[in-house]
């Protein structure tokens, strides 16, 4: 009896351990989830699958990765016209994807003149799915309202797809899948400094109406590690000069930020906290997207600047 009591007491003793600690884990992890506005060790794990497709795709086939742009795009303009949707401007999802696919296979096959050919006729594909739609009487709608919807559409054509397919062009250049693996690198960088230096020292806020956790000492913070990851990139990936790094750190810092800013004014005006919930703890797709975006014009306009294309 006495060696199953003591049995019993040590089992206890080993539950209340494991519960503590359970409880002073949940805590730490609510107080990030707070400070950080997203669930982190989520968010961790969807990255980290999220990065392994990336870097298989990038580093294998050419079509390999511009497929994972079409996937990416496709989702990523769906989400956006569903939060046009459910703030009241109808935006045709289909029409939409579909277009998204027209611009990205433009930029693959002719290079920049196909993204720019590609918008166009996605912007014809789109406006006439919307006219379309408004003969029908359930879809109605008042002129006001239909050019409302007829340039939200337009602007997801825009935001999403054409920003997306200069990834696809800078695949095009010379070491294009480096120049490729360089732009999502410093994005993140900057991303991890902000997040970083806001955390521990964070103290003045950057734009509290607008995005509530950005703090000028997370600026400053992803201004340094984006700077030194881009100078690393520039002289082992790149082949480039130092300077190109500093180039591309300081402007990917301003896109990147730029790019985060500009989808909280969307999510703002829409009155949306995430685009949608499919990549957990980062929201929806686009939610991640957001710096990569405006980002990868200006790397394309670095890399064109330096004559890297054929």
């Amino acid at each position: 009896m006495r060696r199953r009591d003591r049995h019993d007491g040590g089992r206890g003793e080993l539950r209340t351990h494991l519960d503590g600690a359970k409880a002073q884990f949940e805590a730490t992890n609510a107080r990030i989830e707070k400070r950080a506005g997203r669930n982190l060790f989520l968010a961790i794990l969807s990255g980290l699958i999220f990065a392994a497709a990336f870097l298989v795709s990038l580093f294998t086939v050419a079509w390999a990765f511009i497929a994972l742009v079409a996937v990416l795009v496709t989702i990523a303009i769906v989400e956006l016209a569903s939060a046009f949707r459910a703030a009241g401007r109808r935006v045709p999802r289909v029409g939409a994807a579909l277009g998204g696919l027209i611009i990205v296979a433009g930029a693959a096959l002719m290079q920049a003149e196909g993204a720019l050919l590609g918008l166009f006729a996605a912007s014809v594909l789109l406006v006439v799915w919307r006219l379309v739609e408004g003969l029908f009487p359930a879809w109605e709608t008042p002129p006001k309202t239909l050019i409302r919807d007829v340039f939200s559409g337009l602007f997801a054509l825009v935001y999403v797809p054409f920003l997306g397919s200069m990834a696809v062009l800078l695949i095009q250049a010379d070491r294009g899948q480096w120049w490729v693996f360089a732009l999502v690198v410093v994005v993140v960088s900057v991303d991890v400094g902000a997040y970083a230096a806001g955390v521990t020292l964070g103290k003045h806020k950057m734009t509290p109406r607008v995005s509530p956790n950005k703090t000028w000492e997370g600026f400053g913070g992803a201004a340094l590690l984006a700077v030194a990851i881009g100078v690393c990139l520039s002289l082992f990936a790149l082949q480039q000069p130092w300077w190109v790094g500093v180039v591309l750190g300081i402007v990917v810092l301003l896109t990147a930020t730029g790019g985060d800013l500009t989808e909280s004014l969307i999510k703002r005006n829409l009155g949306v906290k995430d685009m949608s919930s499919w990549m957990p703890g980062h929201g929806g797709f686009l939610d991640r997207m957001d710096s990569l975006l405006p980002s990868a014009v200006g790397v394309y306009a670095v890399a064109l600047s330096l004559g890297v294309f054929a």
